[in-house]
């Protein structure tokens, strides 16, 4: 081979060496969004993180996990209200349908409700505050899953009675089984006593908070331990306020792997809807995300 065909072939590659070193690797949406994620605080006593030694939920533990996905045919997340809703309340739950929606980017419909009375006495008890409450368990196993659509994905009851998991316990926010694709909510705490005008908006981000976590353990959503996110574990009612709506990039990574949605129109559903609904906080993190997005 002569000089001049070994010059070429030497400054071909330095210039493709300079390209590709030069060229910066275009970042994915995770990687982009990311920098927004908010570092959790150190679990201080009464947290959820406190008292328990969770395992870190890897992207990878994720995809080795077997899961409840969308496939055709059965790819709709169902409601199940289940009590006596007054008007407050029922508008309450129908905006929880259009936020889960946009949430999953999937179809969500809401079931005509069930009374109270399909309860049998073995299932309820009277908590120390006098009120009535409902075993989480027994809404899973004996009312939820006989009565899941065909077409269901998950099928989430909501209830305005208290629950509780076990006797043991006190109450619990809400309950999903991974296997089954089931859970219920509670509305019974969120309001303080009372749902009105005056505690729409907050009574309204702690269901749609709680629904959507619930659901995400249905998706396969272990307790996120890598940011402060939507699936992070909550005692109380001050933490759940504490913790974001937001999934953080890893809890979005591992769902978008699951649910082929497209993240900027997820984020400009979600936008919209906090607008409408003046949740200014939850608004402004959607914001900031689609800023990187430009």
């Amino acid at each position: 081979m002569n000089q001049g065909k070994y010059n070429f072939i030497f400054f071909y590659l330095i210039t493709l060496l300079l390209f590709f070193s030069c060229h910066k690797k275009e970042k994915t949406y995770i990687e982009t969004i990311a920098v927004n994620d908010v570092q959790l605080p150190k679990a201080k006593p009464g947290d959820w993180r406190y008292s328990r030694d969770e395992k870190f939920q890897t992207f990878d533990d994720f995809q080795k996990l077997k899961k409840i996905k969308p496939e055709p045919g059965k790819n709709t997340i169902y409601l199940q209200p289940i009590g006596e809703f007054n008007e407050l309340q029922k508008k309450e739950i129908e905006l929880t349908r259009e936020y889960l929606s946009k949430y999953f980017q999937l179809q969500t419909k809401v079931l005509p409700v069930l009374s109270n009375t399909i309860f049998p006495k073995a299932a309820r008890r009277i908590f120390k505050d006098g009120q009535e409450q409902i075993l989480a368990g027994y809404v899973l196993d004996s009312i939820l899953i006989k009565r899941e659509p065909k077409d269901a994905v998950v099928f989430m009851g909501i209830t305005e009675k208290d629950l509780y998991p076990r006797p043991e316990w006190n109450y619990v926010f809400g309950i999903a089984s991974y296997q089954d694709g089931v859970g219920v909510t509670s509305m019974y705490r969120f309001a303080n006593g009372g749902l009105a005008d005056s505690n729409f908006n907050e009574s309204l981000e702690r269901l749609i908070k709680v629904s959507s976590h619930e659901i995400g353990h249905m998706f396969g959503l272990n307790h996120c331990l890598n940011a402060n996110c939507v699936m992070n574990g909550t005692n109380t009612l001050p933490e759940t306020d504490f913790h974001f709506a937001r999934a953080c990039s890893l809890c979005q990574q591992k769902l978008n792997s699951s649910i082929q949605y497209v993240p900027k129109k997820r984020l400009e559903d979600l936008k919209h809807f906090f607008e409408k609904q003046h949740l200014n906080s939850e608004l402004s993190r959607a914001e900031q995300d689609l800023q990187l997005l430009k």
